[in-house]
C-alpha cells in the first residue's frame, strides 16, 4: 500500500513528537471569544450577546500566552466565536507575534476587509483558516444568518493574492449539502486548499442538540462525495480498496496510538483555552478542566496532562477491525454518549457507511 497523504509539515509532526516525550505544550488554542456575527445552528460555542460576562481581557490572554510560551508553546491558534469581533484583537495578536510564536487565526472571513485586511497583509499570521459555509448568498442567509458569501470570497482572494497562507475549513450540514460541488469549485478557482468534514460534534458545551447535522449515513455519503471531488479516479480507487481492507488511508499526525486512552495530542502536547479562562484538552470536550489564571499556566498544564492521561475510551474501539479508518476519539465518545468509555453509535454507523459508499462508487466506476 502507498504511504498515506500528509496534511501537516514534517517539522510540526516532529515537534509534537518531541513535545510528547518531554511533556511540553507545543500548541495552544486560544478561544478569544464566544461572540460571533454569524448564527450557525451547529456551533459548539456561540453566544449571541454583544457582551459576554466572564470573557478574558486582553491583558489576561497575553499573560497566559506568555506563560505558555515559557512552558514550551510554539504554535498558537486564535479562534472563537469570531476573533475579529474583539476590539482589542490587534493588541492580543501583536503581543503574541512579538513573543515569537507561530500565530494562526480561525475566522469566518466576513470581517476581513478595510483596515482589518490591511493590518493582516502588513503583519500576516503564520496561517489563516477561513470557514467557507456555502457557495451562494442564499446558503449563507439560511446557515449563518446573513448574506456574506461575496465578502468572504473576496477576503479569501485578497489574502491568497497577497501571499498569506490561507486554508479553507468546510463544515458540511443539511444547510449547505447542496453546495458541496460549488464549494470545491470555488477552492480550485481561488487556488486554496480546502478541508471538509461532515461529522459535527454534538454541541454539549452550549447545551445544544444534534438536530442541525446530517444523519450518519448522509454524513458518510457527503464525505465520500468530497473524496470524489478532491481525488483523481486512481487515488479514489486506491482509497476505496484501503477502506474495504480497513487500512489507514491518511496519516493520523495528531494520533499517538490507538489504545484505550486519548489517542490525539489533546492534553499531551496541545491545550484549549476557553473564552472564560477554563483550560481543556480539546475544545469539543466539557472536561477535564483546569484554571490557569488561578493556578498559573505551568501547574495547570501538568494537572491537565495527568487528568487527560486517566481518560479511557471504549475497549471495543481499540480492537475494532475498522479502527484504522474510524475517527472515533475521546471527544466523539463523550459528546455522543456522555462518557469517554462508551461506544458512539453515530460514529460507528458513519464509518461503516463510508466504507460501503466508497466501495459502491468504486465498483460503479469500474463498470462504467
Amino acid at each position: 500500500m502507498k504511504t498515506p497523504a500528509r496534511s501537516e509539515p514534517i517539522l510540526a509532526t516532529h515537534l509534537h513528537a518531541r513535545g510528547a516525550r518531554l511533556g511540553l505544550p507545543i500548541a495552544g488554542n486560544f478561544e478569544l471569544t464566544a461572540r460571533c456575527n454569524f448564527s450557525c445552528p451547529m456551533c459548539y460555542v456561540h453566544k449571541k450577546d454583544a457582551a459576554v460576562p466572564g470573557e478574558l481581557t486582553a491583558e489576561q490572554w497575553i499573560s497566559l500566552a506568555g506563560q505558555a510560551r515559557d512552558a514550551g508553546m510554539i504554535f498558537a491558534l486564535l479562534t472563537g466565536g469570531e476573533p475579529f469581533v474583539r476590539k482589542d484583537f490587534w493588541e492580543i495578536y501583536g503581543a503574541m507575534q512579538e513573543m515569537g510564536l507561530m500565530v494562526s487565526i480561525n475566522s469566518n472571513g466576513s470581517l476581513i476587509h478595510g483596515k482589518t485586511l490591511e493590518r493582516l497583509l502588513a503583519d500576516p499570521p503564520f496561517r489563516i483558516n477561513i470557514s467557507l459555509y456555502g457557495g451562494c448568498e442564499e446558503t449563507y442567509r439560511s446557515m449563518c444568518g446573513q448574506a456574506s458569501f461575496a465578502s468572504v470570497v473576496e477576503a479569501i482572494r485578497a489574502l491568497k493574492e497577497a501571499g498569506v497562507d490561507t486554508r479553507l475549513n468546510v463544515s458540511i450540514t443539511p444547510y449547505n449539502l447542496q453546495d458541496l460541488d460549488r464549494i470545491w469549485e470555488i477552492s480550485q478557482e481561488l487556488g486554496v486548499h480546502a478541508k471538509a468534514t461532515s461529522y459535527m460534534y454534538p454541541p454539549v458545551r452550549v447545551g445544544g442538540d444534534t438536530a442541525h447535522r446530517l444523519s450518519p449515513e448522509e454524513a458518510a455519503k457527503a464525505a465520500v462525495r468530497w473524496d470524489m471531488l478532491r481525488f483523481t479516479p486512481e487515488v479514489f480507487a486506491h482509497r476505496a480498496k484501503a477502506l474495504k481492507s480497513c487500512e489507514a488511508v491518511e496519516l493520523r499526525e495528531c494520533a499517538a496510538d490507538l489504545s484505550e486512552g486519548v489517542s490525539c495530542r489533546a492534553g499531551s502536547t496541545s491545550f484549549w483555552l476557553c473564552w472564560d479562562g477554563r483550560m481543556l484538552p480539546c475544545g469539543m470536550m466539557p472536561g477535564p478542566e483546569v484554571r490557569p489564571l488561578e493556578q498559573g499556566f505551568a501547574q495547570a498544564w501538568e494537572q491537565l496532562r495527568r487528568e487527560t492521561a486517566q481518560i479511557r475510551t471504549p475497549p471495543q474501539c481499540a480492537v475494532c477491525p475498522s479502527r484504522q479508518v474510524c475517527s472515533t476519539c475521546a471527544a466523539v465518545c463523550v459528546t455522543e454518549t456522555g462518557r469517554t468509555d462508551r461506544v458512539p453509535e453515530y460514529a460507528c454507523r458513519m464509518t461503516a457507511e463510508t466504507i460501503r459508499e466508497s466501495w459502491r462508487v468504486y465498483q460503479e466506476r469500474r463498470k462504467g
